[in-house]
């Protein structure tokens, strides 16, 4: 099952105003052929990729990359200059999402550099992180992938205007807990193949 492509579709769709008929009308495809991709159940070929992707004004590379990894679990990453902040918060995110590939981060560099090698589907930013921010890690994670889920974790919650002029999609004050990342998961821009649901 291609839950990942599956979601993605559905969102970027959604996103555009578009029925899965409508859609299904600019792809030159019947609206159940849409149904069968956002269903999981078939995944289009790299040529119905590359149309979908002209049609929904979407970087290609971003439903190719859904595509391939839609079996993977989840990867999330959690930066925090903080040592004892982000070990509490690698167990909590642990215990609420067993089966994710969790990842923390004390320098924003590393997170770039691991971005850029691999697809990240949450990350979790602190937007103190000594002499650099969270707000412009938020923009080069989006600037890799624009289909990552960026949410703030900040001690400050004076902070939410600005972290809302950002394109992340959610905002949880320290400490973490299991029941506000449980909370989040609920409302990401792009779930994470059944967690959180």
């Amino acid at each position: 099952m291609n839950t990942l492509f599956a979601e993605t579709l559905k969102t970027l769709r959604t996103e555009k105003g578009l029925s899965q008929r409508q859609l299904g009308m600019k792809m030159f495809v019947n609206g159940s052929t849409i149904t069968r991709w956002e269903n999981g159940s078939r995944l289009p070929d790299a040529a119905m990729i590359t149309r979908l992707a002209r049609v929904l004004e979407t970087d290609v590379g971003t439903l190719l990359n859904a595509a391939a990894e839609s079996s993977e679990s989840p990867r999330i990453i959690i930066v925090d200059d903080n040592k004892a902040v982000l070990s509490d918060s690698l167990l909590i995110l642990e215990e609420v999402v067993p089966d994710a590939t969790i990842t923390g981060f004390g320098r924003p560099r590393e997170a770039i550099e691991y971005a850029k090698a691999n697809r990240i589907d949450l990350a979790i930013l602190d937007i103190e992180l000594g002499k650099a921010s969270g707000l412009d890690l938020c923009k080069k994670l989006l600037e890799i992938n624009p289909c990552t889920n960026v949410v703030y974790l900040t001690a400050y919650p004076d902070y939410a205007l600005g972290a809302w002029k950002t394109d992340a999609c959610g905002f949880m004050v320290k400490p973490l807990t299991a029941e506000e990342v449980r909370r989040q998961l609920k409302n990401l821009r792009y779930p994470l193949g059944g967690v959180g649901e």
